[in-house]
């Protein structure tokens, strides 16, 4: 039988070499015996070198455990005990017969074996701690070392691919994009990623491209202690992209210690395109498509384009190619007519050639909006993506933004939350939670959300409009104008943002409406926009001209026309429930 020196837990097994409460090493009965009658004494000092040790702990403060060996620190105190044929235990002092090289030989023993305890408890414990997973890591935007800006994409689109496939594992929460690509270009502490994002560990990642060579250096790092917990390096051809993503997929999800089921591996690897150059021409699109800009989004487009010709099969060029359409609609890159059937088109054709992919069924979801006014369809569509990917947050705030539009604010508000906790960090994201917040009057709130947005973004044009928007409700006009300028400015229409300041120093803020009334869409202004300006000016028939432009132009804020507080005035005109009812909401929606 064995006993824990510490609790005094006994063990029947005597196979067993630690405590299974505490992790100190057990001791036999003798051994324990020995231990507590405090000292040792050499029959045989000369042999002391030769002898087998074992190292236990003793509860008493003199003899050799006292040594300074163990002085500061908190354990008992460790004695050596040699084999019984060559030691006599005394309680009387050791005499004189110990010679001075067998006390030093001693005592070093004693030290060593102390080390060894402590280093051989201390990897024990350690090593129980290491098995346990990984449940929440924070993907870091990998560096391009290759000094050429025009690889840029790859860095961006392989850290972007793998958030997205590690997303996919079960009670792991990975940072999402916009949470990391703030730290993009900054060089930051693990520690102070971890403390900022909450994330027990952070994934570094270097690319390196030497001709159609390819080198990539991955390390995972405990943000606790900031040591390296797995480092690798892949060599490979720039040709063999796809199987490279696909191996780093399997191996850091591996080192997650995360256990996939065949379903979940399939997830994690995801569906790669048999053309290596359709994935780098896919990944140039979602470069140029997170830019938001109608000029990059047009670029986006044609990279979509040139990834589906090399693999018509290839449903995430789809989607991606529907997405860039939408957006093109969204920010005005293009009439809405005429870019959302191309939309819907690809969107389609993305469901259909993989059912299992959440982006194919977002995309579908948001045209569905946009283009249909289908919001049956469209919420179904979301929430199929949130079932195939709970943690994809477009899919959260897509349905969120809509519940919203169509009247039911609890489910809508909830959904942008749970949206906000994925991607805390997205100027997108909190600024629509900012025009939410707007369209259910809850003004000083809407403000506060707007500015952290600004914050966030302080480039991010459309926080200005929304702003704007929040300013002109509460009739603080001069803010409301200089957010308006301030948005045309960021917009590239400086004229248009000079005109609008200079009418308002000249007229206050009917100057600035009449102004802006007069402009047409092709002057920078967006019917939707007008129609709100005339409704300050009391101008219903001017406002309903501008209203029945705007849907027919499909302008994605028109979704917002059952709950915007600016259009109040004009609720109680019969014109307006009849644009409700072309625009498909259903009954009950509304406030």
């Amino acid at each position: 039988m064995k006993h824990c020196p510490t609790c005094n837990r006994a063990e029947t097994d005597d196979s067993l070499a630690f405590c299974r409460t505490d992790g100190t090493p057990l001791l036999s009965d003798a051994a324990l015996a020995a231990a507590n009658l405090g000292t040792i004494r050499l029959t045989n000092p000369q042999d002391v070198e030769s002898m087998p040790t074992r190292v236990l702990r003793s509860n008493t403060s003199g003899g050799l455990g006292s040594s300074t060996a163990n002085q500061g620190t908190s354990d008992s105190p460790v004695t050596t005990l040699l084999p019984n044929s060559q030691i006599s235990v005394a309680t009387g002092s050791v005499g004189k017969r110990r010679s001075r090289r067998a006390i030093l030989i001693t005592t070093a023993v004693v030290a060593f074996c102390t080390l060894s305890a402590s280093l051989l408890y201390y990897f024990y414990r350690s090593g129980s701690r290491s098995t346990a997973p990984i449940e929440s890591i924070a993907v870091m935007p990998f560096i391009n070392s290759s000094g050429n800006t025009e690889i840029e994409y790859l860095s961006d689109g392989m850290t972007e691919t793998l958030i997205n496939n590690l997303s996919q594992l079960p009670n792991v929460s990975v940072k999402a994009r916009s949470s990391v690509f703030r730290y993009k270009g900054k060089e930051v502490e693990p520690q102070t990623v971890g403390n900022e994002l909450g994330v027990q560990a952070i994934l570094n990642g270097r690319v390196l491209q030497h001709g159609d060579e390819l080198t990539l250096y991955l390390s995972l790092v405990d943000t606790r202690t900031g040591n390296q917990l797995w480092g690798e390096q892949y060599i490979r051809k720039q040709a063999d992209l796809l199987s490279l993503q696909s191996e780093i997929g399997r191996d850091v999800s591996g080192k997650l210690r995360t256990e996939l089921s065949g379903a979940k591996e399939q997830k994690v690897i995801r569906s790669y395109p048999q053309n290596a150059e359709a994935y780098q021409l896919y990944l140039h699109g979602r470069f140029f498509w997170n830019k938001r800009t109608p000029e990059s989004i047009q670029k986006a487009i044609e990279y979509f384009q040139l990834a589906i010709e090399k693999d018509p099969t290839y449903a995430l060029g789809y989607a991606g190619l529907s997405d860039g359409y939408t957006l093109l609609a969204y920010y005005g890159g293009a009439p809405g007519p005429e870019a959302l059937p191309k939309a819907k088109d690809a969107a389609l054709r993305a469901v259909a050639l993989d059912d299992t992919l959440a982006e194919s069924h977002t995309s579908l979801g948001f045209v569905s909006v946009l283009y249909d006014y289908d919001y049956v369809t469209a919420e179904r569509e979301y929430k199929r993506a949130i079932e195939l990917n709970p943690n994809y947050a477009l899919a959260h705030q897509n349905l969120g933004v809509m519940l919203n539009r169509v009247g039911r604010d609890e489910e809508g508000m909830a959904t942008l939350r749970r949206a906000l906790e994925l991607e805390p960090f997205s100027a997108v994201l909190n600024r629509l939670y900012g025009d939410i917040l707007f369209c259910n009057r809850r003004y000083d709130e809407a403000l506060a959300q707007l500015k952290k947005t600004l914050e966030l973004d302080p480039a991010f044009s459309t926080a200005y409009l929304s702003l704007s928007g929040v300013y002109l409700v509460t009739r603080k006009y001069s803010e409301s104008v200089e957010s308006f300028v301030k948005y045309q400015e960021l917009s590239g229409r400086r004229e248009l943002a000079e005109l609008a300041r200079e009418r308002f120093a000249a007229g206050a803020w009917p100057g600035f409406l009449r102004a802006m009334t007069a402009l047409e869409q092709s002057d920078g202004l967006s019917p939707f926009l007008a129609a709100t300006f005339h409704t300050q000016l009391g101008q219903k028939d001017e406002a309903f001209a501008r209203l029945d432009q705007s849907l027919e132009n499909r302008e994605h804020l028109l979704l917002y026309i059952r709950v915007d507080p600016r259009l109040d005035a004009l609720r109680d005109d019969p014109r307006f429930e009849d644009l409700v009812l072309r625009m498909r909401f259903p009954a009950a929606a509304g406030h």
